[in-house]
């Protein structure tokens, strides 16, 4: 179930186009930096450090990814931001944690922007769990949390903001430290890249959940359509609307990456941006598919709801129906006049009762011949 926070834009309002203002949920946590350098011949890796402290690095290495968990801490971003010569329009978006997954090309650098879906980390504490909680979607046995990632492509350098500690970037270090693959021996434009694409696998994780949830609805619908049932089947329509509207945007900007001659990406990165792209479609693709069962298991909950429904209405009026000639023998015989012959008969009485005990089996056998009951 996603509980999205409208976020208040009430303290941005009237100022200047640029000027950096955090929307999004209040994080009392401190900010924490890491860099990580690497070229073909070996990799190393900073954690904790402080915007000074990462200025006087020298950054000598072919390639150096600093990422920033913390991004309402507006002068840390804004330092940052200004030590590598970023526009304030960007910087404001990055602040900006309500924003569209996008991508934009400046002077010297490429913008990013997109969603990140993961698991909790189940060593949380409660604050990060509290801190998570302003947009979620949540499966049975697992929380799925969802935050902005700014990406900015330089030469020779990636910037990677994030609102909060803890990503799905591990594999890419890991790659990083043990050199599998081809990743330091390649530029920057890659490992954009391969966040992006670290990015996207985890949304296959997701909708591998989000399909665990469909099934035992459908077998619950088939087997008790109850009201929980039908809350269970709209919280499951919202999540994949969500998912829906994050990941529209992401096929677009990823198009734009895969497509367009964008000075930042190489020829060659560009190819697997391109297969990037197909994952995307595949994602979206799958999403649509549980969407329509979600919408045919909602159809199947309010149709099973509906043959319950004449299933009642049926044996009601069934016995209705028997019960009309009945009433009416009743009736007659409750009437109260002084020249009724059938009333001084001595077996009148056990007569009536025979009489409409015989018209009721009647009626009930006329009914199974019809296949009414």
């Amino acid at each position: 179930m996603i509980r999205r926070k409208l976020f208040s834009r009430a303290g941005k309002a009237g100022l200047a186009p640029g000027t950096p203002v955090h929307i999004g949920e209040k994080n009392e946590q401190p900010v924490s930096i890491s860099v990580i350098e690497y070229d073909a011949d070996g990799c190393s890796s900073q954690k904790r450090l402080s915007p000074e402290e990462l200025f006087e690095l020298p950054l000598s290495s072919a390639v150096t990814w600093i990422n920033l968990d913390g991004v309402h801490d507006v002068g840390t971003v804004t330092k940052i931001c200004e030590h590598f010569g970023i526009h304030t329009l960007v910087q404001e978006d990055i602040v900006n944690t309500d924003q569209r997954p996008k991508v934009d090309e400046y002077d010297g650098y490429l913008f990013v922007v997109l969603k990140m879906l993961r698991r909790q980390d189940p060593n949380a504490t409660t604050e990060q769990t509290i801190a998570h909680e302003r947009q979620n979607l949540a499966t049975e046995n697992h929380l799925i949390l969802v935050e902005q990632v700014s990406v900015v492509i330089m030469d020779g350098v990636v910037l990677s903001f994030q609102e909060f500690p803890g990503d799905v970037f591990d594999p890419t270090r890991k790659r990083l430290r043990t050199g599998k693959g081809s990743i330091r021996r390649r530029g920057a434009d890659y490992l954009g890249y391969c966040l992006l694409d670290a990015i996207v696998d985890h949304y296959y994780i997701l909708l591998e959940q989000l399909e665990t949830r469909i099934e035992p609805l459908e077998d619950r619908v088939i087997a008790d359509p109850t009201p929980e049932v039908a809350v269970q089947i709209q919280s499951l329509k919202r999540d994949l609307l969500y998912l829906r509207r994050s990941l529209w945007p992401t096929r677009e900007m990823v198009y734009r990456l895969s497509r367009e001659e964008f000075t930042k990406i190489g020829t060659d990165t560009r190819l697997f941006i391109r297969d990037l792209y197909d994952h995307v479609i595949h994602v979206i693709e799958i999403l649509e598919g549980l969407q329509e069962i979600a919408s045919g298991t909602m159809d199947m909950y309010l149709s099973g709801i509906s043959n319950r429904m004449n299933s009642i209405m049926k044996v009601l009026t069934i016995i209705s129906t028997i019960f009309i000639p009945l009433t009416f023998v009743a009736g007659i015989y409750g009437m109260n006049f002084i020249h009724m012959p059938e009333l001084g008969l001595p077996w009148a009485y056990p007569a009536t009762l025979g009489g409409m005990a015989v018209i009721a089996l009647a009626m009930l056998r006329f009914f199974r011949r019809k296949r009414w009951i």
